[in-house]
């Protein structure tokens, strides 16, 4: 089974309108791109990651081979959490700041009673010790395609260094949780379409003086 996430880093997508948010005004287009990203975890072993990035390198596509979460009798319990940490390398002008301000999943999720999934994400910059979570959770009995989209509380948002260069980490996991001991559940979606899609959206700010 495959999954997908992707992101979107370009200077447009900072003018998304989310409701609640202000935005500042972004870097000119052309000057934002996406020039790396590593991963490693037990839901993305290297080698099991296939990326796409657009022609402009504003957005990259990773395709996961193994990101899956499941539950039941015959299951091992460590089936039962994945994580994938994800090293986004952004080049984008000095003089500005960006922060993570949303996200959205989609995929499939299929839980009996007695069994609950979550899907979380702990977004940070490297060299900063601030932190944002986002967190979804689903109680079965539940069967069906999902699509959540996350907003940062605008508390928590943290901004990236001022520089021309910046790391967004973006440590996400699937976890898998039972009352029912025969019960079973699976967080993926079919093998033949999306998996599990996640695009993440910034806002900019002018550094400080």
């Amino acid at each position: 089974m495959k999954f997908l996430i992707a992101f979107v880093a370009a200077a447009a997508a900072g003018t998304i309108p989310i409701p609640g948010q202000v935005f500042g005004t972004p870097p000119p287009a052309g000057t934002v791109q996406i020039n790396g990203i590593t991963y490693g975890g037990n839901g993305c072993p290297q080698g099991t990651v296939s990326s796409k990035f657009s022609s402009d390198r504003t957005t990259v596509t990773l395709i996961y081979d193994s990101y899956i979460a499941s539950i039941g009798p015959g299951i091992s319990v460590t089936e039962q959490r994945k994580n994938c940490q994800l090293n986004v390398g952004i080049t984008y002008p000095g003089g500005f700041q960006y922060s993570v301000l949303s996200a959205d999943y989609r995929g499939y999720a299929s839980l009996q009673k007695g069994v609950s999934g979550t899907l979380k994400s702990t977004y940070y910059f490297s060299g900063m010790t601030e932190q944002t979570t986002t967190q979804y959770d689903f109680i079965g009995p539940v069967s069906g395609d999902y699509l959540k989209h996350d907003e940062a509380d605008s508390t928590s948002v943290v901004w990236s260094p001022c520089g021309v260069e910046g790391m967004l980490n973006i440590n996400s996991q699937v976890r898998m949780t039972a009352t029912n001991a025969s019960a079973t559940g699976l967080l993926t979606t079919d093998s033949t379409d999306l998996k599990f899609a996640q695009v993440v959206y910034v806002q900019w700010q002018t550094c400080k003086k």
